[in-house]
């Protein structure tokens, strides 16, 4: 790509109006909202399974997952994040913003920013399953829901978020 040539994104009210019919269509289909961290919960109990079935079958959170003669992975969840990750790829071939890149301020190495995009990721995901969801099954379903623990989940997301950017800043500016 050329200095001169800019990348092109969605509109961003286009994109946000649009993920909200989704997810209007996700009540409407299914009676239930949209939420990315049960379907990774479905497959860290699928591996568990297979790598030590005694600790996933004696465990109470995650043996209530389990349902007699039911795969784990038989769920819209599942299908959902199969469709993200698709989408996602088809979007980046599409438009012509997929590669091997990674994108890093010019003050850390792509080591640095891998580790820290990481360590982000795993804090998380380990903090979605301790408020019981992600920002799109807390947040974005509970506030479609008008339930006031997806407001106050929703607010606590973004604020921890916008109050931690200043102390990480200088991992990407």
């Amino acid at each position: 790509m050329s200095a001169n040539t800019t990348t092109k994104y969605m509109n961003p009210y286009l994109a946000g109006f649009l993920l909200g019919l989704i997810l209007l269509a996700a009540f409407y289909f299914t009676g239930e909202g949209l939420g990315a961290s049960g379907a990774f919960k479905r497959y860290e109990i699928a591996v568990l399974e297979k790598v030590a079935p005694w600790l996933v079958e004696g465990h109470h959170f995650f043996g209530s997952h389990l349902k007699s003669g039911e795969s784990i992975l038989e769920n819209r969840l599942v299908y959902m994040i199969l469709g993200v990750f698709a989408g996602g790829f088809i979007s980046g071939v599409v438009s012509g913003r997929l590669t091997w890149k990674v994108e890093h301020s010019p003050k850390i190495s792509s080591k640095t920013r891998l580790i820290a995009a990481l360590a982000g990721g795993m804090l998380f995901g380990y903090g979605s399953q301790m408020g019981r969801g992600c920002t799109s099954g807390s947040g974005l379903s509970g506030m479609a829901s008008l339930s006031l623990a997806g407001f106050i989940a929703l607010f606590a997301i973004f604020g921890t978020g916008f109050l931690m950017a200043y102390f990480f800043r200088k991992l990407w500016i």
